[in-house]
């Protein structure tokens, strides 16, 4: 079985469309490590869209904030309007979908999580160090997450908790070999590497290959549907730099 993994829509559906054009059906089912919503002026296109395909997906933390569950006071000023606009705009069925959701997940040797398996919604795996604090979380040898908006993966090099990070070799599968990893595919709709161009992974998961990929979409239509809607400028601008 071939799994589409995406993470971070955030609300994107430009994004979204060209991950899906990208993928040309060439898999079988999705993998959502959450944040469908939050940011971008599509909430309900991308929540309809991602339900028309066979996935399951996760909640993350601006899926919360957009239910009201988390204080929106811990989040910068944009991101604070963002979540309000979201909130009055997301349909009835589209709020109950995004309720329903999961915070982790478990299929076979595959542990899944939005943020972190030690804390599934919040916590930002940035670096080697805060790897290796969550190796002992997940028993699986692979857990998949997002919330950082950056592809890498962290290897656990050793029985000490030595763990190694691994920049993307884009569009080359990656054996995985059984070594302990946290893989991390990228966001589709808000990348933050310095690269604007979306991300995902695809996950062939009986011979255990991941591949890293980025596709370009049309950045100014996204922009465009924000400056309608009177969204903060720096969350506009920040789409075509990739920050």
């Amino acid at each position: 079985m071939r799994i589409l993994v995406i993470s971070d829509i955030h609300a994107n559906l430009a994004a979204f469309e060209a991950v899906l054009a990208d993928a040309q059906g060439d898999w079988d089912y999705v993998w959502c490590l959450g944040d469908v919503v939050g940011y971008g002026p599509d909430p309900n296109e991308c929540c309809e869209l991602l339900r028309t395909l066979p996935h399951l997906c996760l909640a993350g933390n601006h899926d919360w904030a957009a239910l009201g569950r988390l204080d929106i006071r811990t989040f910068n000023a944009d991101a604070r309007r963002a979540v309000q606009w979201t909130r009055d705009t997301l349909t009835p069925e589209n709020t109950a979908y995004l309720a329903a959701l999961p915070t982790t997940f478990v299929l076979g040797n595959y542990t899944l999580a939005h943020g972190s398996p030690r804390e599934p919604v919040w916590e930002y795996i940035l670096d080697p160090l805060i790897a290796a604090l969550n190796f002992p979380h997940f028993e699986t040898p692979y857990c998949l997450v997002g919330h950082t908006h950056t592809p890498i993966l962290f290897q656990l090099a050793d029985d000490r908790g030595d763990t190694d990070a691994i920049q993307p070799i884009y569009r080359e599968g990656r054996p995985l070999n059984g070594h302990r990893l946290i893989i991390n595919p990228g966001s589709v709709g808000q990348p933050r590497d310095s690269n604007s161009d979306a991300a995902y992974g695809i996950l062939t998961m009986q011979e255990a290959v991941f591949e890293h990929r980025r596709v370009p979409y049309p950045i100014g239509v996204t922009q465009e549907k924000m400056r309608r809607l009177e969204m903060p400028e720096r969350l506009i601008t920040r789409l075509e730099h990739g920050w």
